[in-house]
């Protein structure tokens, strides 16, 4: 396979269209409108439909009536826009319709800036919508990380039968780098997944098995609510993805995800070269959020962790200190308002941590 150099919402997009998705509705919104400008031109190509809609509301209830169908599809949006949709991807997850969802973080809260942030990490993880759902949710750190997880994230929505979210931001949605793409599934195999989600969905077939796809037809609700619950545990098993770098020696351990745990790696580089014992936990699923890798840390070695985010007040080291559980000493590195994470930024908040540790570089 070839790489290609590619805007990171145009390889989303084309990540969708080659994992054979069918179906797109959206609505423009910064800084992600590049994927359903792609959508409307590569949709066509394949026989799939775009639809941009008169609002993310419409929008993201248009793909719950497609996906119900089995086809696959996909919406995206950003912050305050994925806001609006809540309430049909809580309809979504209740009716247990699969589909992919991807969230290109702005600075917020409300309209915010259109800059990039990320400080979307509440809304994606903890409360996307009522009743106490769950979804999928992976954040990425490069184009072509973006891409594998895109591609792979509409066998895992058909696989769970839940809506999948991918969580990225301003600065890797709408800068270029080299990507290879994965291949592009042929009409067959399209029609193939199609045909296989036929034993629920919505087929109008005329004196045909009735299949009603809706958030309140749960017979027995509670038992569908404990159903869901075992997903959610089933996730904790067997989907946690993390990315464990330079952990063996390390004395301080930055935890981050997305832009600006791409952006640490570069400060973890150039700290070592200085003679600070650095590492990184990076949670590729931030739900479920990988908690082992931090509570296996060797704690009579490891004196301290930074978390680092762009959003002010954080959001991620919540998680980050519910997994530690008071055990060495937390701090945070944070910018907002559409300032971008620096490896100098980094570095300086490295620098006082171990002055403050009494650890000196080696």
């Amino acid at each position: 396979m070839e790489r290609t150099f590619l805007k990171g919402c145009v390889a989303y997009a084309e990540a969708a269209v080659r994992a054979g998705c069918r179906f797109y509705a959206g609505y423009p919104i910064t800084p992600q409108n590049e994927i359903p400008e792609h959508m409307s031109v590569r949709l066509p190509e394949v026989g799939g439909h775009f639809l941009q809609a008169e609002s993310e509301v419409a929008a993201i209830n248009m793909v719950y009536g497609a996906a119900a169908s089995g086809t696959r599809s996909m919406i995206s949006s950003s912050s305050c826009g994925m806001s609006l949709m809540s309430e049909g991807i809580s309809h979504m997850s209740g009716a247990d319709v699969p589909a992919v969802i991807v969230s290109v973080q702005r600075g917020g809260p409300g309209v915010g800036v259109i800059q990039p942030a990320q400080m979307d990490y509440f809304q994606a993880v903890k409360a996307h919508g009522n009743g106490g759902f769950r979804l999928l949710v992976f954040a990425p750190s490069n184009t072509q990380e973006a891409v594998d997880l895109i591609y792979a994230a509409f066998d895992k929505a058909e696989k769970y039968r839940k809506p999948i979210l991918i969580l990225t931001d301003g600065v890797q949605g709408t800068m270029m780098e080299p990507v290879v793409l994965p291949p592009q599934l042929c009409d067959e195999e399209v029609a193939a997944k199609k045909e296989a989600q036929m034993y629920w969905a919505v087929r109008g077939v005329k004196n045909g098995e009735r299949h009603k796809i809706d958030s309140t037809h749960r017979p027995d609700h509670e038992g569908h609510n404990k159903h869901d619950a075992d997903i959610y545990e089933a996730w904790k098993r067997d989907e946690v993805l993390v990315q464990e770098y330079m952990l063996d020696d390390a004395e301080i351990v930055i935890a981050s995800y997305g832009i600006s745990a791409r952006v640490a790696l570069t400060a973890i580089k150039r700290l070592r070269a200085e003679g600070y014992k650095v590492g990184m936990i990076r949670p590729i699923s931030l739900f479920p959020f990988p908690f082992d890798s931090f509570r296996k840390l060797d704690f009579n070695r490891v004196k301290g962790v930074l978390s680092v985010e762009m959003s002010i007040p954080a959001q991620f080291a919540e998680d980050v200190d519910y997994a530690l559980q008071g055990k060495c000493h937390l701090k945070t590195c944070l910018r907002s308002g559409g300032e971008i994470m620096t490896s100098e930024y980094i570095m300086d908040s490295v620098r006082r941590m171990a002055d403050e540790l009494g650890i000196k570089a080696k």
